[in-house]
């Protein structure tokens, strides 16, 4: 097996975006949430990406590639002193000067209350076993602060998206400016650099969106209707997280490697030495390439029960047709999981996948359906929105996922 790139051991975790807490702000809930997932045995907890969203609420899609939104939180009035914002403007200066410019003249002492809040909350993440997973989109949105500030690191021409696949005959069209790759290495790949630092000040770890994105890229020329005109083009390959490998050590980096996944994709990332991911909602259709089956799945890997863009575990078993639960339910009896109710037998067999790290959504601890799903690609309005109720993490429902991860061999010694 390839080395992994950074310490991963056989473990689980919860992902909940900070907007789906009862506040969605970083308060108390947050802690509380700490609280839970430790009770619960839990070693991770994984969240969306933290910047600005768009007005569809989405992160994905955010104003800034570095800055955190100020909408998360708790105490958007505390006092910033002077000193505090020319420290933060000291030592994020690869992009607090654009943001500050996009945003107007609050953005720096936001950026120093965000700082404030996130470092309390990941201190006391941390002192309770629990490591933050965070997320990285490849690209960034377009007309966002960084596109402004640095033109010169984008291409014309041609915008993002997706090729036509058995689901989308048309493909997706994201419509995010590309990197204009030989420009970036011949500036040393600096902004991805900083990126990547920024991200690491944040978070234990993180995954990557779109990784394949490195090898090649699907190019749509610009002012086209749908992604089907686009083409390939190469990507930088390995040089990017070589460059910053160099500056800032070993990078602990989640490749999200969903999709059609080239040899050359799969290549790269074993190099590389970071995790790809499986999801289990996609291991079901019998194709023996499908690297997603439990049997196929790696040890240097993230299995997911299911992702912010897939149906909670009750609303896909819901969705299945009658031939489909019978292939499931097989699945199931076949690993001893048959007699739970089909939701939890399913976290039950995500969780005894070979891959060192196990990780379930809120939404499938609690059982519940498509209305708690947190976004549905290829809808504009209605996603993002889900949010706990306060208490609805029950002290049950945590006994009950720590017996699971306990029974799957990820619940940690030593553990608080």
């Amino acid at each position: 097996m390839e080395r992994a790139a950074f310490e991963l051991p056989r473990s689980s975790g919860v992902q909940l975006h900070v907007t789906s807490l009862p506040s969605g702000t970083l308060g108390p809930d947050a802690f509380a949430f700490v609280d839970w997932l430790a009770e619960a045995g839990q070693s991770w907890w994984q969240v969306l990406p933290l910047g600005p969203p768009d007005r569809q609420r989405s992160p994905y899609r955010s104003a800034s590639a570095f800055a955190a939104w100020p909408g998360l939180l708790a105490d958007p009035k505390a006092e910033v002193a002077p000193e505090e914002i020319d420290e933060l403007r000291r030592r994020e200066a690869s992009w607090i000067g654009p943001w500050e410019a996009y945003a107007g003249p609050r953005a720096a002492a936001d950026q120093v209350r965000f700082s404030r809040e996130w470092g309390a909350l990941r201190a006391y993440a941390a002192a309770r076993g629990v490591r933050l997973i965070g997320d990285l989109p490849i690209y960034v949105a377009p007309g966002s602060a960084d596109h402004r500030a640095f033109p010169e690191l984008f291409k014309g021409g041609a915008v993002a998206g997706a090729p036509p696949d058995a689901y989308t005959r048309d493909g997706q069209l994201w419509g995010n400016p590309l990197y204009d790759w030989p420009a970036l290495r011949r500036r040393g790949y600096r902004w991805w650099i900083e990126r990547l630092r920024r991200t690491f000040e944040l978070f234990d770890v993180a995954r990557i969106d779109h990784f394949r994105g490195f090898t090649a890229y699907w190019a749509v020329p610009e002012g086209a209707r749908t992604a089907a005109r686009g083409a390939w083009r190469r990507g930088p390959g390995a040089a990017v997280f070589e460059a910053a490998r160099a500056e800032l050590g070993a990078l602990p980096v989640i490749a999200e490697n969903l999709g059609v996944i080239t040899p050359p994709v799969e290549r790269l990332r074993h190099r590389l030495g970071f995790p790809g991911m499986t999801v289990l909602q996609f291991a079901f259709d019998g194709d023996a390439a499908n690297l997603n089956r439990l049997e196929a799945q790696e040890e240097l890997g993230v299995v997911y029960t299911g992702t912010h863009d897939s149906d909670t575990l009750p609303g896909w078993w819901e969705s299945l047709a009658p031939a489909a639960r019978d292939v499931v339910l097989d699945a199931l009896r076949g690993a001893g999981f048959g007699d739970d109710e089909p939701a939890w037998g399913l976290m039950r067999l995500g969780f005894s996948s070979p891959s060192a790290l196990a990780m379930t959504q809120a939404q499938d601890v609690l059982g519940l359906g498509s209305a708690a799903r947190m976004n549905t690609p290829g809808r504009a309005a209605g996603n993002w929105r889900w949010q706990l109720a306060r208490g609805q993490l029950t002290a049950a429902a945590a006994e009950r996922l720590r017996a699971l991860t306990a029974e799957s061999g990820r619940l940690r010694a030593g553990r608080p």
